[in-house]
């Protein structure tokens, strides 16, 4: 999906207002094939190469060694044309007659997504939703590991949590640099989070997912991805309303007799 920027340097939102003018992204030098010139990715395409990823893996896990692009663009929730455009901007367009193979693609899309190392990841606020996210076993296996949790509760802090024992979030600077964390996730009420991200720049942090509904101000190098899950309901409800709507338009009446309208 894309994403909107938000105040400089600022969130992303996700996804955009409809209409929203599509973000490019540049891509990551590859060291063993230099590129000849600089592309691009239009950030929905990122997002799309995500699913991609997670798709491919399942079925190199099922042992699957090659698959059409119909194949995946059916698994992925596209159409066939989107998703060949997307690889295309990685430079993978297929083998006609075979398809791709699944290897391939996921190294390709590992490295064009930064996926070649690990980002270790610290979550602050340990609630409910940090609590999940700190527990959540998909991070590590997909290279995001949970290095440091933070929070501000005594009765939290020392306490261990999916391992980890969590700190005081005014050790999140020292710790944060002390175990090279490269992510940080807020999960804290709206009025802690820029207190905490200045926290984390201040510790190196450069990306940060901030599921606060605030916007966060953070220097340019700083790249952060706000997740709201009101606003996803709120646009889940909009297109429910419109179907709705169009369904109302479409079958409030079997025709028009004179003027007359003939209801079912």
């Amino acid at each position: 999906m894309a994403a909107a920027r938000g105040q400089r340097g600022g969130d992303r939102d996700v996804p955009a207002a409809p209409g929203a003018a599509e973000v490019t992204m540049p891509i990551p030098p590859i060291a063993d094939a230099p590129m000849q010139r600089a592309r691009a990715i239009p950030e929905a395409a990122v997002a799309r190469l995500a699913v991609y990823l997670r798709v491919l893996s399942g079925m190199a896990e099922q042992g699957i060694v090659t698959l059409s692009s119909e194949e995946l663009a059916a698994a992925a929730g596209v159409n066939s044309a989107k998703l060949r455009k997307d690889l295309s901007y990685i430079g993978s367009y297929g083998t006609r007659g075979v398809g791709y193979e699944v290897s391939v693609l996921v190294d390709q899309i590992e490295r064009i997504l930064g996926l070649t190392r690990s980002h270790s990841v610290a979550v602050v606020g340990i609630g409910n939703l940090g609590h999940a996210l700190a527990n959540y076993g998909g991070f590590p296996s997909r290279g995001f590991p949970v290095a440091a949790l933070f929070d501000v509760d005594p009765d939290l802090v020392g306490v261990p949590v999916g391992g980890l024992p969590v700190s005081h979030i005014d050790d999140i600077p020292r710790i944060c640099t002390e175990r090279e964390i490269s992510i940080g996730v807020i999960a804290t009420p709206p009025a802690a989070a820029q207190a905490v991200c200045d926290r984390l720049v201040a510790g190196g942090v450069a990306s940060i997912v901030n599921f606060a509904p605030v916007v966060l101000q953070v220097p340019d190098h700083v790249e952060v991805r706000k997740v709201d899950l009101a606003v996803e309901l709120q646009i889940l409800s909009f297109h429910v309303a419109r179907r709705a709507d169009s369904m109302n338009v479409n079958g409030s009446a079997l025709g028009n007799v004179d003027g007359v309208v003939i209801g079912r």
